[in-house]
């Protein structure tokens, strides 16, 4: 049951006599922070007695007087100067979490009205390793798909390859004239990843050298811009800030300057690199006219294209397999290249594309810059592909709901996406742009390897892993001979669960549109908002049948009752029974933070009762009974939680 839906239908009626807007006050009920003021609190007296001129208290007085809770809490109190605090009833917190210890979905029970979500998730470019700036959103969108399906929804679930883009045209360009023949027939997607990062260095290289100049002239220019701010008569005070800002300027320049002389740098120390840079000058250039040919449906390069992409999907399905993230459509851009000559002609019969400067463009009422579908020389784009998208989503799929989970800096591509599919004809669908932040090193800067590359991802498990067995190892050690030392492939498999739940986790957790730095040790901690701390209190609830010499399954199919008899089985029981609230407010807005830090609270509250509450050793037989079955539930709500992030338990660690 979601409580907090529940209490603010209640309240909804009552305030519809003060405002015809109810909703944004309904907002400001919440659970409380502080047990010692209830479970729930409702802050809306103070805005609200504004708009009715009232004094504060006197209308939560009113309203608390109104409201029809009896069922579910006991008599509302006005506190201060006008809060409400609720406190949900014992009775019916018995009946409620009784009624979720006997249900197999803990009480959450599925939505009434089902929708059908397409969560367009990872995408990943094909021929190019997958790597961490891939991680946020497989494992966000994973999330969000497993808690709708979770809820009720038909939830489709797509990975949205890139297998068409321009990329390939380098890759078949490195390949015709840079291919080492034997690290290709040994490892094909490490060859062609390799051939893309070398066609792609010496198109920078030719842009560089061209750029060069420019940032010169750029640097002297600013240079003399700040002599003559300097020179200037005028208020020492608007100097200083002029000052100031000129010289942020000219840092940027001066970095980019930096930046754009290591590069060239990388190749001209190289002579071989640097001769096969000058060998091929109009690389940029040949690159797209590969990529041409390709669309075109030149017989070789298609021919080179499906060498290429079996390898390349096998090398990324075994990511998928490993992080145990799963998909119901992986159709790439390949798939919608027949049906954008037609997106386009339908734009154009409707009016909403028109030529501009020889490409096609749609132009947005209120949006500067044109909405491109077509290039000028004729090629489609990615709004061409993800309009036709759209369309296969909605008239096959019937998806009621489009997911992006792609990060921050494609903001204004999905905005202008969206208004256009919606002038196109599609309104009725839900489109959202679950953007994310990146993943950041130590120094704050995006996450990369010493020499500066991008961390690929499979490394990045590799190395969670291989830390999450020594800190396993390590335990061992400290634990001496009393206690029986793993066997090597199960603390191995451990060791997957700890090290990918930990990666996991630490992501999910986080505010997904914030930054955040990436740090081993502090995810594998075994204290704190970690997944392992989560998983140490799912082993530790298990433990306790273990020491109780009592089978779970046995537990849940006996007759006993839960009875909350003392303060902290009180909190937990509430804490529980809030499991399927926090559910539909994780996905009101997609985010999943929201579940895990509603886990860790769980796992505070369970923590609370173990110190407090023995079960073993309880009073009477009745209480012990009563308290496993509570113990029970709280490991079921864990693990069950955890799953929808995408994290396995383990019953002893």
């Amino acid at each position: 049951m979601n409580i907090l839906a529940e209490i603010r239908s209640r309240f909804a009626s009552v305030l519809s006599v003060y405002t015809d807007q109810p909703a944004q006050y309904l907002e400001m009920i919440r659970p409380v922070e502080d047990s010692r003021h209830g479970d729930y609190q409702a802050n809306f007296a103070m805005k609200l007695a504004k708009l009715c001129n009232q004094n504060p208290r006197d209308l939560a007085l009113a309203v608390a007087a109104k409201i029809e809770l009896s069922d579910i809490c006991a008599p509302p109190d006005v506190a201060g100067p006008g809060f409400i605090n609720l406190r949900l009833s014992d009775g019916w917190l018995g009946t409620e979490i009784n009624r979720m210890a006997a249900d197999d979905r803990e009480g959450v029970a599925p939505v009434v009205s089902p929708k059908t979500y397409v969560v367009d998730f990872s995408g990943p470019n094909v021929a190019k390793p997958m790597h961490v700036g891939h991680l946020r959103s497989t494992v966000i969108g994973d999330a969000i798909c497993r808690i709708l399906r979770f809820l009720g929804h038909q939830v489709l679930g797509d990975n949205h390859i890139g297998d068409w883009g321009t990329q390939f045209g380098m890759i078949i360009y490195g390949y015709k004239h840079f291919l080492n023949q034997a690290a290709f027939e040994q490892d094909a997607v490490l060859e062609l990843a390799r051939l893309y990062r070398f066609v792609n260095q010496l198109c920078d290289y030719h842009d560089l050298r061209a750029l060069q100049p420019k940032l010169d002239k750029g640097l002297a220019e600013k240079l003399e811009e700040i002599d003559a701010a300097a020179a200037a008569p005028g208020d020492e005070k608007q100097k200083q800030k002029l000052q100031k800002k000129l010289t942020g300027e000219l840092e940027v320049i001066r970095e980019q300057i930096a930046d754009s002389r290591k590069k060239l740098s990388t190749v001209e120390s190289n002579p071989q690199v640097e001769a096969l840079a000058r060998q091929h000058p109009e690389i940029a250039v040949k690159s797209r006219l590969e990529t041409a040919k390709l669309h075109g449906g030149d017989p070789e390069n298609l021919k080179l294209w499906n060498q290429f992409v079996p390898a390349c999907l096998d090398a990324i399905q075994g990511v998928y397999d490993r992080l145990n993230i799963h998909f119901d459509l992986s159709l790439g851009e390949s798939y919608y290249q027949p049906q954008l000559a037609a997106v386009v002609a339908d734009l154009k019969e409707k009016g909403l594309a028109r030529e501009s400067e020889g490409a096609m463009c749609v132009f947005i009422p209120g949006t500067e810059t044109p909405f491109i579908v077509q290039k000028t020389d004729g090629a489609f784009t990615y709004a061409t592909t993800d309009l036709a998208t759209i369309k296969y989503r909605r008239q096959p799929l019937h998806a009621d709901a489009m997911l992006y989970v792609v990060d921050t800096r494609q903001s204004e591509h999905f905005k202008m996406l969206f208004e256009t599919a919606r002038l196109w004809g599609y309104g009725a669908v839900e489109f959202k742009h679950v953007n994310f932040g990146t993943i950041l090193g130590e120094d704050g800067k995006p996450y990369k390897t010493r020499s500066g590359d991008t961390v690929g991802l499979e490394s990045l498990l590799d190395e969670a892993v291989g830390e999450a067995l020594k800190v396993i190892e390590s335990e061992e050690l400290a634990n001496g001979e009393d206690r029986p030392k793993l066997a090597a492939d199960v603390k191995q498999r451990v060791a997957e669960i700890i090290g990918l739940g930990g990666i996991k986790y630490a992501d999910l957790k986080h505010n997904r549109e914030s930054d955040y730095k990436y740090s081993l040790k502090k995810m594998l901690a075994k204290e704190g908002d970690t997944a392992t701390y989560m998983q140490y209190a799912y082993a530790r609830v298990c433990g306790i049948f273990r020491k109780c010499d009592v089978e779970r399954d046995v537990v849940r199919q006996s007759p006993d009752r839960i009875v909350l008899s003392h303060s902290k089985e009180r909190n937990l029981a509430v804490q529980l029974a809030r499991f399927g609230e926090i559910l539909e407010s994780a996905m009101s807005e997609y985010r999943p933070n929201i579940l895990t830090d509603y886990l860790f609270q769980t796992a505070n509250a369970f923590s609370s009762f173990y110190d407090e509450c023995s079960v073993r050793d309880a009073e009477t037989p009745e209480l012990r009974a009563s308290r496993l079955r509570l113990v029970d539930l709280t490991a079921r709500v864990l693990a069950r939680g955890l799953e929808l992030l995408g994290i396995e338990t383990i019953e002893q660690m």
